[in-house]
């Protein structure tokens, strides 16, 4: 607990860690729309690959990586999911999360980020091995080592 005894920082740790992300909610119904350098397709498995600046816009989310693989459905020849690589950048409202792989689950509306996840939100910073995004109500749970510091003064 942060008492008015408290620095003008405190560090906290655990083993995970609910939080809120992004704007309030997010719908995964939404167009997605990918740019970037170059794209490969493959019809015999179904996927496309996007690589170089890779942007992938959804309503007001926006995840940036080097590589992004696309993966459809066989039924319908719509997204099924996104599995980014490469310095992946995810930022939804004022807050931003990075990792080195995120995997979104369009169906399920759920993003999981992996491998030295760092979470900004205003001056406060979380960190964590993964963090698991739900999109339908914008919360978040950090999982393994999760640390964060809490900024309690006006500095």
């Amino acid at each position: 607990m942060i008492t008015a005894f408290a620095p003008d920082w405190a560090v906290a740790q655990a083993e995970s860690a609910q939080v809120t992300f992004g704007v309030i909610k997010q719908d995964p119904d939404l167009p997605v729309e990918v740019t970037s350098d170059t794209l490969s397709v493959s019809q015999l498995d179904g996927t496309a690959v996007f690589d170089g600046d890779v942007l992938v816009v959804q309503g007001e989310m926006r995840l940036a990586a080097a590589s992004v693989l696309v993966v459809y459905s066989e039924e319908n020849s719509e997204i099924q999911r996104l599995e980014a690589t490469g310095g992946v950048t995810l930022v939804s409202g004022a807050d931003a999360a990075e990792a080195k792989r995120a995997d979104y689950d369009i169906v399920s509306g759920t993003i999981v980020m992996t491998t030295n996840v760092l979470l900004t939100q205003g001056q406060n910073a979380l960190t964590a091995d993964k963090m698991t995004v739900n999109l339908r109500d914008g919360t978040a749970q950090m999982n393994g080592r999760v640390k964060t510091i809490f900024r309690t003064g006006t500095d």
